[in-house]
């Protein structure tokens, strides 16, 4: 490319060590924008960080290389950065419950570095990501209005960020394959298994990507990994119409109760699998065709399936018959240890909070298992890119940007099924474009907001050839969205991953290899 963005803002290279209980692993940390252009003309510079690990012996087959990044949209990567994957993670209490302030960084002895090289991406809007303002001079040499360091415009049409090009479905996985593409070409490692993971609504992008890397980039997957998936819409919220919802979150409504001691056990006291699993069951076999047959379904028949709803979940009986087996998450969290005035949070529900407004109607408070985390990962990212890494910027890291999220378009020019998003096609078809691509899907177990039962649902669904069927991997773990905030959870995951990289990305590069 001939033009260059005039940009003051510089990389940061640097030299480190993890140190494992077996080995040590040295890795050259890379934090820095890339460009990002349209039509040959800068438009964009994507922040990210890459850890790339030097193998100590010359190896014909090169390291795999991970391209990591969240969701929201307008979520920044930290939270698989800081949370899970990098070598550096935020020290959570055992059971993922939020420690005291101030944030503190240990060593990830579970960070993939083990088995991969790794790219945390932010995309545009999110972490230092930022559009690049337009030709500040007009033809006549007279300045134009310019743009601020954080790229909101104020010459356009009411002060909207130059950003908001980029909050849209399609301009989005466009800037990633662009993103990745580049990286691929100036890192020289197009010959590397490449592997993509995404959590949340980056679930979602893990999936569009699946097809849209290979068939319009070139880019060949070994595997991709969607954590905490979003991947069909019409799953995401329920009505009186639109019956599928309710039972996907029912697994972990049980799951839940029997953690807070509040569900009758359906099969063995304690056996949270079999309690999970009968709740499977029941939503499979007896709620849907409940709301289904509406009014028509028998009277008798009705309030036993609400008494048997009741005891999965843990929830009063009036409440039950009250949402008519409806249960929105914000309900079940409000009224499950309504008694105790506490609330359970809606992406961890395994962790409680004080009602700070017990006596009103709705609950009003803030989501303890979001909001509470902001301190945790803007501290920890912060001093890790600004400390550890060495980035010299006056600019603010938006770990989430509700901005962008408010914002987000997700007109799909027509492609919209049924007036739903969803990114399970596109999944099919990349599984078919590349028989040997390897996919996983992860959830938490007490997850409501991308509850594993929808995954577990769509999976059922996809109608796979028998051929391609072994390719995918569902696997659950106790914790909450971000599961991996649980010890044991996280480390059962990093034996996994290991695993799966081995079967993904040929061998001689599970955990143990690249130190």
């Amino acid at each position: 490319m001939t033009n260059t963005p005039n940009s003051n803002r510089q990389p940061s290279q640097t030299e480190h060590t993890l140190t494992l209980p077996d080995r040590q692993i040295r890795y050259q940390a890379s934090a820095a924008w890339q460009t990002l252009y349209e039509r040959e003309k800068p438009v964009a510079e994507m922040f990210h960080v890459a850890y790339l690990v030097e193998p100590e012996a010359k190896s014909d087959s090169p390291r795999p290389l991970t391209f990591v990044f969240n969701g929201g949209p307008g979520a920044a990567s930290a939270y698989l950065h800081m949370g899970a994957l990098g070598p550096k993670r935020i020290y959570f209490d055992t059971n993922g419950s939020l420690p005291k302030p101030p944030v503190r960084l240990v060593d990830n002895l579970e960070s993939w570095l083990s088995f991969t090289d790794l790219v945390f991406i932010d995309p545009i809007g999110t972490g230092f990501s930022r559009s690049l303002p337009p030709d500040k001079h007009g033809k006549d040499g007279e300045s134009k209005d310019s743009s601020d360091q954080s790229g909101s415009s104020h010459s356009g049409e009411s002060d909207k960020p130059q950003e908001i090009e980029f909050w849209e479905v399609e301009r989005d996985l466009r800037a990633l394959g662009e993103f990745i593409q580049r990286f691929l070409s100036r890192q020289k490692r197009w010959l590397s298994p490449i592997f993509i993971a995404g959590e949340s609504y980056g679930g979602f992008r893990v999936a569009r990507l699946a097809r849209k890397l290979q068939q319009e980039f070139g880019v060949g997957l070994s595997g991709a990994i969607l954590i905490s998936p979003a991947l069909e819409f019409s799953l995401l919220g329920g009505s009186d119409y639109n019956l599928t919802s309710w039972a996907t979150l029912l697994p972990s409504f049980a799951a839940a109760a029997a953690h807070h001691g509040r569900a009758k056990w359906a099969v063995t006291p304690g056996d949270l699998q079999s309690h999970m699993a009968a709740a499977e069951a029941f939503a499979r076999k007896i709620l849907i065709p409940l709301l289904a047959t509406g009014d028509a379904y028998p009277v008798e028949e009705r309030q036993a399936a609400y008494q048997q709803l009741a005891d999965l979940i843990g929830l009063p009986l009036s409440v039950v018959e009250r949402q008519a087996g409806r249960i929105d998450i914000e309900v079940f969290a409000r009224e499950l240890l309504r008694d105790q005035q506490r609330i359970v949070g809606l992406y961890d529900a395994s962790i409680t909070a004080i009602d700070p407004f017990p006596n009103r109607p709705l609950y009003e408070g803030s989501d303890p298992t979001l909001d509470g985390l902001d301190r945790l990962f803007t501290g920890a990212i912060n001093s890790h890119l600004r400390d550890t890494l060495g980035i010299e910027t006056d600019l603010s890291y938006y770990l989430l940007n509700y901005e962008t999220f408010k914002a987000w378009k997700f007109d799909l020019k027509g492609e919209l099924k049924q007036g739903f998003i969803g990114a399970v096609d596109d999944l099919r078809v990349g599984m078919t474009l590349n028989p040997y691509m390897q996919v996983y899907i992860t959830h938490g177990f007490f997850d409501l907001v991308t509850p594993y039962f929808a995954s577990n649902h769509l999976a059922d669904l996809m109608r796979l050839n028998p051929e391609l069927r072994p390719n995918l991997t569902l696997k659950h773990y106790q914790g909450g969205h971000m599961f991996y905030t649980w010890d044991d959870s996280r480390q059962q995951w990093f034996r996994e991953m290991g695993q799966f990289y081995q079967r993904a990305g040929g061998e001689g590069w599970g955990v143990g290899s690249g130190g």
